[in-house]
């Protein structure tokens, strides 16, 4: 026999970041729970930020029996001279049992002591407080927070619970909260709970409060009003998924809702004006003609009949952000860019400051530069002399942003910012593109730098960063890589192959190791193999193959890894 269930547990609004990081575990450990306790079934999984709900079309009233066979000590081990041992004596209280119940069976052909242990089925009324218990201790969201007398922690206050099979209410205690049949709706509507007579008009007494408990609801709603507003008003606005997903996880009643701003804010650069917009007030930025537009959108959790107050609200908040923006830009911009102060920034312990990393990226990049001097001079017309004196400056300039007013505000923003206040200063566009483009590729398939010598930039920085840390043991170790090292690696890896660069590993290696302090070059190359490995795209043993052939340079490792690959492909 089977009945619906309903757990419904309410808490104080939830932290958009942390629920999103663990939704996925939330959901899988309440499977674990029904598979533990032999009540496996299927269920929904639902949330809204004052809610978590696990809804059961059809789960057993009881556990399914069980059956556990246990097998013993040896009988010749369990029983001397006629006596029970203290390991008979032992099983037997394993087993629950007098000594006189089991029974013996062969197990490896030795007749050993045996008992079938045959538990019936608990009802679930019965289990259902372990389990909601033992699922909520569970959900690991980082900081938890105590609240009243008690010592329970969560990451929200639990202000109140349903557990329902069909109509009737199971008693459960949770945080000191007993369960009920009641529910609440949206605070705007109503701040009384509401009885739930039948479970089958849950989600219909939520949707009557403006609750849209389906958080997928709640997102296709959300995008179908873009298309709208799009429609509408001729704009195109940004579908920035992560914003998405985080304005689904606080809204119970989402509407989005078209804003605008001063055209003069407009004169900051696109970047700023959207970190500003996503980063601090959770709007998605609008565009016209494929240009960053004086509009944005908010989605709005209000129920009214009335949104242009909340609209204004919302431009009113969003302009001094705006301001303060406007007002860094042009500090920075009459400042031009500085070096003065980096070197007070701690880069590493062991590494000196942020000047002494400069400093090795010149001579990293210079090194670099002269290695590939001919296919530079002939991508940018350019002679060596030239491209030299441009390289100097650019390594030189490059992180000059990080003392800027902009970057201390949207820290993001760092090269990107760089880029904007060496353009305005009319840098040589081969020194603005790579100050913009020096921590590319940002990750895994990202974009990779437009130019060769903005490729040598973006490595000579990846390697002072890899070849430093070795030598101060800062080695990734297991899943552990807190500086990133192996994405450096993937970074360099695909640049190299990208601009059709030799690279010679332990020729680098050996060009380079004179600007730091000893350290195994030995392990330093392994773990580049390594990535290699990872990177490359093509059957393991051909590319095991290769490696074991004794060739050490990346460029060469990746075309002779594609040519037998096709090879054995066919």
């Amino acid at each position: 026999m089977t009945k619906s269930l309903l757990i419904e547990i309410g808490v104080e609004e939830l932290p958009a970041i942390p629920l999103l990081k663990i939704l996925k575990n939330i959901e899988k450990s309440w499977e674990n729970i029904l598979k533990e306790y032999r009540l496996p079934t299927e269920f929904e999984f639902l949330y809204t930020p004052r809610r978590l709900v696990l809804k059961h079309e059809s789960i057993a009233i009881k556990q399914a029996d069980s059956t556990t066979e246990l097998f013993g000590p040896p009988m010749r081990v369990a029983i001397r001279d006629g006596k029970v041992t203290k390991a008979g004596e032992g099983f037997a209280r394993k087993c629950g049992v007098h000594f006189n119940a089991l029974t013996t069976s062969k197990k490896n052909g030795k007749e050993v002591l045996y008992f079938k242990k045959e538990e019936e089925g608990t009802a679930i009324e019965e289990l259902l407080e372990e389990m909601i218990q033992k699922w909520i201790a569970s959900m690991s969201f980082g900081k938890m927070m105590r609240w009243s007398n008690r010592s329970d922690e969560f990451i929200r206050p639990i202000r109140w619970l349903q557990v329902r099979l069909d109509n009737d209410s199971v008693d459960v205690e949770l945080f000191g909260v007993k369960s009920d049949s009641k529910t609440f709706v949206h605070r705007m509507v109503d701040f009384e709970a509401i009885e739930v007579a039948d479970i089958g008009q849950y989600e219909k007494i939520l949707a009557e409060g403006m609750v849209s408990l389906s958080p997928e609801i709640r997102k296709a709603k959300i995008l179908a009003e873009f298309n709208i507003l799009e429609r509408e008003h001729n704009i195109t606005i940004e579908r920035d998924i992560s914003l998405l997903n985080e304005i689904v996880a606080i809204t119970e009643n989402p509407k989005s809702l078209l804003g605008s701003f001063d055209k003069l804010f407009l004169e900051l650069p696109p970047e700023a004006i959207i970190a500003s917009m996503k980063e601090h007030q959770r709007y998605f930025p609008v565009f016209e003609d494929g240009k960053l537009s004086n509009k944005f959108i908010v989605v709005s959790n209000a129920v009214t009949d009335d949104y242009t107050k909340v609209v204004a609200g919302n431009e009113r908040v969003l302009k001094p952000r705006l301001s303060d923006g406007l007002f860094f830009y042009r500090n920075d911009l009459n400042r031009g860019l500085i070096t003065d102060g980096l070197e007070k920034i701690t880069f590493m312990d062991g590494l000196g400051s942020l000047m002494d990393k400069i400093d090795r990226e010149k001579a990293i990049a210079l090194r670099l530069l002269s290695l590939y001097m001919d296919s530079v001079e002939r991508e940018t017309g350019k002679n060596s002399h030239e491209l030299t004196m441009l390289m100097e400056e650019t390594i030189s300039l490059a992180k000059a942003d990080l003392t800027s007013e902009m970057v201390y505000e949207f820290t993001e923003l760092q090269g990107l910012m760089g880029y904007y206040y060496a353009k305005a200063l009319g840098k040589d566009e081969l020194i603005y593109s790579a100050i913009k483009e020096q921590y590319y590729p940002l990750g895994e398939g990202a974009e990779l730098p437009s130019s060769r010598f903005s490729a040598i930039v973006a490595m000579a920085i990846k390697l002072d960063t890899l070849i430093g840390l070795f030598s101060v043991g800062k080695i990734p170790t297991g899943s552990k890589d807190p500086f990133a090292l192996r994405r450096a690696v993937n970074g360099i890896v695909r640049m190299v192959i990208e601009y059709d660069l030799t690279f010679d590993i332990d020729e680098i290696i050996t060009l380079l190791d004179e600007l730091y302090a000893d350290y195994e070059a030995e392990k330093l190359g392994d773990f580049i193999i390594e990535r290699i490995k990872k990177s490359l795209d093509a059957n393991p043993s051909v590319i095991s193959a290769v490696l074991e052939s004794g060739e050490r340079d990346i460029n060469e490792i990746a075309k002779k890894v594609s040519a037998l690959n096709n090879i054995v492909s066919q």
